[in-house]
C-alpha cells in the first residue's frame, strides 16, 4: 500500500506503535509538542511535525496528501484541539481522505455497576475528562458525516504493554493491590490497539468499537500474577476504602463495568492478547517488558 500516507495527531504510546509495526502500510507523519521528541518518532518511522494547538504550513501540506487520518488527543475545557485548528481543512482540504480513527476511552459509559456494556450501551461519563471525550466523539462524528468519510471511534480500556505494566511497577516498586469488592477493569494490550487501528484503516470501516480484552479482572489479581511469574512475592492487599490515593486514581475505581468486545471481533480482529495473562506471559518470555529501559533490581519483600 505504498500509496497510504497515514497522519497521526499525538504520536504516543499508542500510535507510534501503530506506525513501528506497520511499516508496509504506508508512509506516516505525526505530531509531538516537542522538537525533543523527533528522534523517537523517526525511529518508529513516524515523520515529526510540531503541534502546540495551532495548525503549520507544515501540517496543511501533510494533511493535503494524507488518505488515513488517526486522532490521539485528548481534548480540554477549550474543547478538540484538533476540531478546533483543523476542522476546515479535514472536511474541505484534503481530497485523499478516505478513512478517519479517534481514539477515544470506555470512560465514556460511566459506572455501570459492574455491567457489561457494548456499543449500544447508554453513555453517561463520570468524570470531567470522560464526558469531554463524549462530546468530542460526537463532534467528530458530526464532521465525518459533513465530510463523507468514514469515521472509526475506538474506545480503548486501560492500556498497558511494553514499558508499561505491573512488572514494571514491581520492579521500581510502585505496584499496589488495592481491593475494592466487586471491582473489575478491562484493559488492552498496545499491540492490540495498533492491530485493531490497521485492520480498520485497511477496510475503511466506520462505526464504534469497544477495543478491549475478553477479560476484566480485579485489578490486584494483575499484580500478583505478574509477581508469580516473576517469582516475588507480591505486595501484600490494601483495602482500597483507606488506602491514600491521588483524586485521580480514587475516581478510577468510582467506575465498574465489563466492556464487550463483540462488535470489534464481528469486524473481524482476532486480539493478538485476549487477556493479560496471554499478554504478560508474553512479554515475561520475550523479556521486552521495560522496552529498552534501564531494568531496575527487582525489589523483593
Amino acid at each position: 500500500m505504498s500509496g497510504t500516507k497515514t497522519f497521526i495527531f499525538g504520536a504516543g504510546y499508542s500510535a507510534k506503535a501503530f506506525a513501528r509495526t506497520n511499516t508496509d502500510f504506508g508512509a506516516f507523519a505525526g505530531t509531538t509538542r516537542t522538537a525533543k521528541k523527533f528522534d523517537s518518532l523517526r525511529a518508529d518511522a513516524i515523520r515529526p511535525l510540531l503541534f502546540g494547538g495551532a495548525s503549520t504550513p507544515e501540517i496543511e501540506a501533510a494533511l493535503a496528501e494524507t488518505t488515513h487520518l488517526v486522532v490521539s488527543i485528548a481534548p480540554d475545557d477549550a474543547g478538540d484541539p484538533v476540531l478546533n485548528v483543523a476542522k476546515e481543512t479535514i472536511r474541505d482540504r484534503m481530497p485523499r481522505l478516505e478513512w478517519i480513527g479517534y481514539l477515544s476511552t470506555v470512560g465514556v459509559y460511566g459506572d455501570q455497576g459492574g455491567n457489561w456494556v457494548d456499543e449500544a450501551s447508554e453513555c453517561r461519563p463520570v468524570s470531567r475528562r470522560s464526558a469531554l471525550r463524549l462530546d468530542a466523539e460526537r463532534e467528530w462524528q458530526a464532521l465525518a458525516h459533513e465530510a463523507g468519510r468514514p469515521l472509526a471511534i475506538l474506545r480503548l480500556s486501560g492500556i498497558y504493554g511494553p514499558g508499561r505494566n505491573a512488572f514494571v511497577n514491581l520492579a521500581n516498586g510502585t505496584a499496589r493491590r488495592l481491593v475494592k469488592p466487586g471491582q473489575v477493569f478491562n484493559r488492552i494490550h498496545r499491540d492490540d490497539i495498533a492491530g485493531a487501528l490497521r485492520h480498520l484503516a485497511e477496510r475503511k470501516r466506520g462505526g464504534i468499537y469497544n477495543v478491549t480484552d475478553d477479560m476484566p479482572s480485579p485489578p490486584q489479581d494483575v499484580v500478583a500474577y505478574a509477581a508469580s511469574l516473576m517469582g516475588i512475592e507480591p505486595p501484600p492487599e490494601t483495602d482500597f476504602a483507606t488506602a491514600q490515593l491521588s483524586p485521580m486514581a480514587r475516581s478510577f475505581y468510582g467506575e465498574n463495568k465489563r466492556v464487550s468486545n463483540a462488535a470489534l471481533k464481528a469486524a473481524g480482529y482476532a486480539l493478538r492478547f485476549p487477556d493479560y495473562r496471554a499478554a504478560l506471559g508474553h512479554m515475561w518470555a520475550e523479556g521486552d517488558w521495560a522496552e529498552g529501559e534501564a531494568r531496575s533490581p527487582i525489589k523483593r519483600s
